[in-house]
Parts: C-alpha cells; sequence; structure tokens
C-alpha cells in the first residue's frame, strides 16, 4: 500500500491529479466551518454540543462534515445532489424520454446531468429555507434564536449562501471526477464521514473511558477486514471466443471471464438509503414543537434516528436490500451483455449465446445480489446495535454513545472502506496505463 502511495507521486501526471484532488478537499473542509451571514455564533456552540448527544442532529451532521452544526456556507453538503441522483433514476423507469436518455449514450448522460443539477438547487432551495426558519425559531436548540436579526433579506441571504454552498459543491465533486483521481461525489462523502472520527472518538473517551474506546477502535477494525473481504469476493463466469479466419490471420480462440462482484452495487445502496432517511429527519426538525406536527417530530426522532429501534433497523434494512437490487438492475444488464458477448463470437461454455445466456447471467447475478445486500445490511445495522448495548443510552436522545455510534457505526464503515476501495482501483488503473515498471513489478 505505502509503495503504491509513494509510486502515485513519482508520475507527474497522477500526482499532479491527486494534489488537484486533495487541494479540492481543503477548500470543502474549509467551507465547513464559514459560517453563514447573520449568524449567532455563540448559539451554534450549543448546536454542536446538542448534536454531539446523536438524536436527529446526529443523524444529519454525519453527511455535512460538522457543517450543520456550524450553519456553514456547506451546512447541506452534497446529499441534495444524492437525493436529485436517484429521483432521476427512479424516473429513468416511469419517464420513456429520461430513459431514452439513458441509452444515448455520452448525449444522454449530459442532459440527464443537466436536469440533475436543476433539481439539485431546487431541492437545496426548500431545505435551505427550512434550515433558516428552523433555526430561527430555535427548535433544536431550546429557546436559542440561531437568527436574532430575523427578516426576508437575511432569509434570502442565508437561502443564498447554503444553495450555492451546494451547487459549488457539485461543481467541486465533477471537478475531481474529471480532472482528479475519480469518484468526486463519492469522495466529498467520504471525507465528511472520516473528519467527524476524532472528535467522535474523543467524545467517546470523555464519556465512556479509555477502554470502551479501545474496544470500539477494535470492532471497527475486524468490520474493515470482513468489508474488505466481501468487497473483493467476484464470481468469475468463463467466457470462450470462437476462433476467426480474416485474411491470413486466425483472431480468437482466447478465454476469459466475467467478474460479477459479490456486492456489484458497491457503496451505493448505503448512501441512497441514507439519503432517503436524510429527507424526512431533514423536514421533521423543520415542523412545530407541539401539537401534531411536534408529535411527529418526536416519532422520527425516536424511531427513524435511533439505530437501536425497531422501526429503524426494518426500514434503513430493506431500503439498503431494495436499494442494491434496484442499482445492481442499473449498472449491470444481462440483456445488454449477453448480445455483446454474441457480437464478439463469444459463448460461455455449456450455455447457448442469446437468450439461454442472460437467463443465465440473471440467474447468477440474483443468486450473488442477495447475500451481498444481506451483508452490507447487517454490517450497516449491526455495530450501531452492538455500540448502543455496550455504550448505553446515557445521551438524551436515547442513541447509544451519542453521535459517536453514528461516527463508528456500518454506514460511516462501509461507506469510507468502499470509497477508499474505489479510489485505490482508480489509481491503480491509471499506474497499470501508464506501464509504471516499479508498479508492476
Amino acid at each position: 500500500m505505502l509503495q503504491r502511495v509513494f509510486n502515485m507521486f513519482r508520475i507527474a501526471d497522477l500526482r499532479g491529479k491527486v494534489l488537484f484532488t486533495l487541494m479540492m478537499i481543503a477548500v470543502y473542509r474549509f467551507g465547513a466551518f464559514v459560517p453563514a451571514p447573520g449568524v449567532d455564533i455563540e448559539a451554534v456552540q450549543l448546536l454542536r454540543d446538542q448534536a454531539n448527544e446523536g438524536g436527529l442532529l446526529g443523524f444529519l451532521q454525519l453527511f455535512s462534515g460538522g457543517a450543520l452544526t456550524q450553519f456553514a456556507v456547506f451546512a447541506l453538503g452534497i446529499m441534495p445532489y444524492i437525493t436529485s441522483s436517484i429521483i432521476m433514476q427512479i424516473l429513468g423507469v416511469v419517464i420513456p424520454r429520461i430513459e431514452q436518455w439513458q441509452q444515448q449514450g455520452a448525449v444522454g448522460q449530459r442532459k440527464i446531468t443537466q436536469w440533475t443539477r436543476y433539481l439539485t438547487v431546487t431541492i437545496a432551495v426548500v431545505q435551505s429555507t427550512s434550515l433558516a426558519f428552523l433555526f430561527h425559531r430555535g427548535g433544536l436548540v431550546g429557546s436559542v434564536d440561531l437568527l436574532p436579526d430575523f427578516n426576508s433579506w437575511t432569509v434570502f441571504v442565508v437561502v443564498l449562501t447554503l444553495t450555492s454552498g451546494t451547487a459549488l459543491l457539485m461543481w467541486m465533486g465533477e471537478l475531481i471526477t474529471q480532472r482528479g483521481v475519480g469518484n468526486g461525489m463519492s469522495l466529498l462523502i467520504f471525507t465528511s464521514v472520516v473528519s467527524s472520527l476524532p472528535a467522535q472518538g474523543a467524545l467517546v473517551q470523555a464519556e465512556n473511558g479509555t477502554l470502551a474506546l479501545v474496544i470500539l477502535i477494535a470492532v471497527a477494525v475486524m468490520l474493515l477486514v470482513g468489508i474488505v473481504f466481501v468487497e473483493q469476493g467476484q464470481r468469475r463466469i468463463p467466457v470462450q471466443f470462437a476462433k476467426r479466419v480474416v485474411g491470413k490471420r486466425m483472431y480468437g480462440g482466447q478465454s476469459t471471464y466475467i467478474p460479477l462482484k459479490v456486492n456489484q452495487s458497491g457503496v451505493i445502496p448505503i448512501i441512497f438509503a441514507s439519503s432517503v432517511l436524510y429527507l424526512p429527519t431533514l423536514i421533521a426538525v423543520a415542523l412545530p414543537g407541539d401539537g401534531f406536527f411536534g408529535a411527529i417530530q418526536r416519532w422520527v426522532s425516536d424511531h427513524l434516528t435511533n439505530p437501536s429501534d425497531p422501526v429503524y433497523l426494518v426500514f434503513f434494512g430493506l431500503m439498503i436490500v431494495g436499494f442494491a437490487y434496484f442499482y445492481t438492475a442499473i449498472s449491470f444488464d444481462p440483456a445488454k451483455q449477453a448480445d455483446t458477448i454474441r457480437k464478439q463470437g463469444g459463448f460461455i461454455p455449456g450455455i447457448r449465446p442469446g437468450p439461454q445466456t442472460e437467463r443465465y447471467l440473471a440467474r447468477i447475478l440474483s443468486r450473488i445480489t442477495f447475500p451481498g445486500a444481506l451483508f452490507i445490511a447487517t454490517v450497516a445495522l449491526l455495530p450501531s446495535i452492538i455500540i448502543s448495548l455496550t455504550l448505553g443510552t446515557a445521551s438524551g436522545s436515547g442513541y447509544g454513545g451519542g453521535a459517536g455510534g453514528f461516527a463508528f457505526g456500518g454506514i460511516s464503515l462501509l461507506i469510507a472502506s468502499g470509497v477508499a476501495l474505489e479510489t485505490m482501483k482508480q489509481i491503480d488503473s491509471q499506474l497499470m496505463m501508464r506501464n509504471y515498471e516499479g508498479f508492476l513489478k
């Protein structure tokens, strides 16, 4: 691993991409601590203290890297973009025009990306407006008003700032994908999740002692080993290509394989399911704190942000499994794969080309997707239950270990390990593409 890191900086082009990515991440972390105009800085400290106890704010700040509790420029994070991406992919199933765009290659993808950006800005405007009224009313921090000078101009500036921050993050993520090491949006989420680990580790140590922190780290390391093992698991389907004579040369006759990963969808189901939970949670904190809306807010706080609650376990687990099948169906089409194999003159030994190959690939994909989906759902849910049982529920939110549970929970570990593995694969492929002798040895 260290040798790969050294090899990255020996190639000027790749070194520039890595440094550019690090620069974008540094800008992102800087923006996470720049407060929006008109915010009472002293009241923000109370917001951070309550977020450390878990509950609604503890869940929301996980994907903003602490920017939400700072009420910073990047308070909304990249989640509006993830939400709009989910909506566009779902609409592609029911709207023929979007389905046509998905089949048009690069031209159609540009149209989908453009409409995803428009939808991202719309969602950011709605969420930032809700946060502006929420922080003025003090619904999250008792009677404290985070926007003391509250008027139409203040709301406009806050909404404009937070929406512009989301648009800037979206642009930065695309820049990292194009000019950096790739996976720009995933790297920004990775940065948000990992950035909270040191602070939450110190919080767990202060509240539960050094032994609890050591046990927590040991469990996290064992989980990481299991995650990497499953993420690297593949079902290799052999493919044989027939020999062809073109002119005086003979082509084909080679054997290769189709690598079907056990977890074909990677970390995407976790991000998608978390973003679905993100929306009702954010809406709930914007509702009035009394009457019918207060009951809804308390129900969301008790059930949808408490990882040891049965409602959370069932709802979140089913969403992860569902999104795993959904994203796998989008990323790997057995019909297209079978048609590609047939056109290239290949076949799977013992399986006829055409419909039989399609059915065979679909059956294999279904068999390996189910255990992969169950694995990521288990890893996402089980650590939170263990944290709740071992660290106790001393916090007012009823969430074991406070927000430290979110930082060291399965969601964080899956996102961090999944994005790290994908990034290293991107770097490895670029090293191999440049035929770096020291790397190939």
